[in-house]
């Protein structure tokens, strides 16, 4: 084809007309690059802060327990029956909230478990959140699901281990036949040998006596040529005189000792019968056992959330926890609230299962933010779940620093905080009850603060920010998971609180709180029930009531609100319910101000 070709000139012509269009593209594709830098560019430019912020999270169980020694050795000294093959004492442990309690139990049955491995002692702890968990249906389905779980994997292990024993068996028997037909060949061989040694020794003595066969091998050269050529080829080869010595001969037969021919010594151990060491007497017996596992791992049925009888799950969670030989410890933390929720049912079954079981013992370790949620107890249950009590005290500053400390130097990168950022937030979390865990969500807010302003250096200012969110992120999740009861009562205050009522009395919030619900179509509750519901509030650290004396007019409870009321408002009116009433302008009665 020639360079005046039409169709190459086209092309080309095609070429140079896509050039600058896919150019084209190219920039506008830069240019929607630039424009959206920013989003996320800009968050990941800067230097991280963090080393490892999962340190910092109340999950975390750490290596080692600042300030918590006694009461883990205390637990430790309890459980340690466990691996004696004993049933430890049922434990209660007692404290506020960030005292260390959970992880303290968590890192000692951790250890427990560990240990337990080491000595090839069978022994299980689970562990059940009670606050998520709260019904005695659940915690039983939960259980008997766990252990279902780990059975089934012991059973597959125990047939792998047995079907192992019949491919050992296999090749030994395979070697044992394949050394039988070896034996019989080389017992042909020595036949053979022992032939020639007969013969040879016949040769040697004949028909004729020990002298007869001295003076022959004492003859001459001279009479040795007289002797025909079959007396010759009778004579022994190695007699002595000739070219082998006894001593030559010795260290022949030495060699060929040595050597072996191909013929084993007898000198050798036999290989151990694979089944010398069971408790099976023959291959039969091996699969028959086989079978049963296999029986028993298809008898185990998971126990759905809903829908079977309560006693049907405890009998399912009875089996499969006394399936083995093993002492079982069942941690339930926030147990208050399964006896708040379901009563003390499940505490009696699990605390009396030692008295039917068995194969195993089960211990219960019981974790409680109440002291005095055993006074509500069966006397039969607190008895025996009771019998030894450990009781956290809360951290003061100085402590919560050391924990602060400790966790800062994995939780960091080197410099990345200030002097003043642990004493501050110790210092905050001392004020409130010694709470570790709000110490160390401080601590893990700041950084993150800090890391979203691209500051290299966690400073004061980090920290009083990151209080304040943390408070507002709980009066919001508080509020949030308020019934709508709760919620009405609140929104009632609220109103009056933007009308400027100060120090309201609960009769002013009955009568907004009675509207309120008309507009919602809500039921009304009784004024008693109306100051139940504040007193709640009150708990909860939303709304501050106080009883104040009138005099020969009473008593009368005042109340104020104690959190931001803009965003609580917000907060209420993301509810669908309560929505609607945003514009309600409630009728405020005119009285004389004390």
């Amino acid at each position: 084809m020639s360079d005046d070709d039409p169709e190459t000139t086209g092309s080309d012509a095609i070429d140079s007309d896509e050039k600058p269009g896919f150019s084209s593209f190219e920039s506008a594709d830069l240019a929607d690059e630039e424009s959206s830098q920013g989003l996320f560019d800009d968050l990941l430019s800067g230097e991280p802060i963090f080393e490892n912020k999962e340190v910092l999270r109340p999950s975390y169980t750490p290596h080692e327990l600042p300030h918590r020694s006694d009461q883990i050795n205390k637990m430790a000294t309890i459980l340690v029956a466990a691996l004696r093959g004993e049933t430890p004492s049922n434990i209660l442990i007692y404290g506020k909230t960030g005292t260390g309690k959970t992880a303290s139990a968590k890192f000692v049955s951790k250890e427990l478990e560990s240990t337990s491995q080491k000595y090839s002692v069978p022994c299980d702890v689970e562990y059940i959140n009670c606050e998520v968990t709260d019904t005695q249906y659940r915690v039983l389905a939960q259980l008997a699901n766990k252990f279902i779980e780990k059975n089934k994997a012991r059973i597959d292990d125990r047939i792998e281990g047995l079907e192992a024993t019949l491919t050992a068996l296999d090749e030994y028997e395979a070697a044992a036949e394949t050394e039988s037909e070896a034996d019989a060949d080389q017992s042909g061989l020595f036949d053979g040998i022992d032939d020639l040694e007969t013969s040879e020794a016949s040769v040697g003595t004949g028909s004729s006596t020990g002298d007869e066969n001295h003076q022959q091998t004492n003859e001459s050269p001279d009479e040795m040529e007289g002797s025909s050529s079959a007396d010759i080829e009778r004579m022994p080869p190695t007699a002595p005189g000739t070219a082998e010595t006894d001593d030559e001969r010795l260290d022949a037969d030495t060699e060929r000792s040595e050597a072996g021919d191909g013929i084993e010594s007898d000198d050798e151990l036999p290989v151990e019968h694979p089944l010398a060491s069971t408790p099976f007497d023959s291959r039969e017996d091996v699969r028959d056992r086989i079978a049963e596992l296999e029986d028993d791992r298809d008898s185990f049925e998971e126990v759905p959330m809903t829908g079977w009888p309560t006693d049907r799950v405890y009998s399912v969670f009875f089996d499969a926890v006394d399936y083995d030989e093993r002492v079982v410890v069942i941690m339930l933390d926030e147990i208050d609230k399964l006896v708040e929720k379901s009563g003390d049912d499940t505490l009696y079954n699990l605390s009396r299962m030692n008295s039917e079981l068995e194969n195993s013992r089960v211990s219960i370790i019981g974790i409680s933010n109440d002291l005095k949620f055993t006074d509500f107890l069966d006397p039969r249950v607190k008895s025996s779940l009771g019998e030894e009590e450990i009781v956290f005290p809360p951290y003061d500053a100085n402590q919560l620093r050391d924990i602060l400390e400790h966790r800062s130097d994995v939780a960091f990168k080197g410099g990345a905080l200030s002097d003043d950022v642990i004493p501050l937030c110790a210092a905050f979390a001392a004020q409130e009850h010694g709470d570790a865990r709000r110490a160390l969500d401080l601590l893990r807010t700041a950084g993150e603060l800090a890391e979203r302003s691209q500051s290299e250096t966690i400073v004061e200012k980090h920290v009083r920010e990151a209080q304040d969110k943390i408070e507002l992120d709980r009066v919001v999740e508080v509020v949030r998971t308020l019934p709508t009861q709760s919620k009405l009562v609140l929104f009632a205050i609220i109103l009056l609180e933007k009308n400027g009522v100060h120090s309201i009395n609960t009769g002013e919030v009955f009568n907004i709180y009675k509207r309120l619900c008309e507009e919602i179509d809500a039921d009304v509750l009784t004024q008693r029930r109306v100051t139940d519901l504040i007193s709640e509030l009150d708990m909860l650290g939303i709304v501050n009531a106080v009883v104040v004396s009138k005099g020969r007019y009473g008593r009368t409870k005042e109340i104020s609100l104690s959190v931001p009321i803009d965003e609580t408002e917000a907060v209420l009116l993301s509810d669908s319910r309560l929505s609607d009433i945003d514009d309600v302008q409630p009728f405020v009665q005119a009285r004389f101000e004390n």
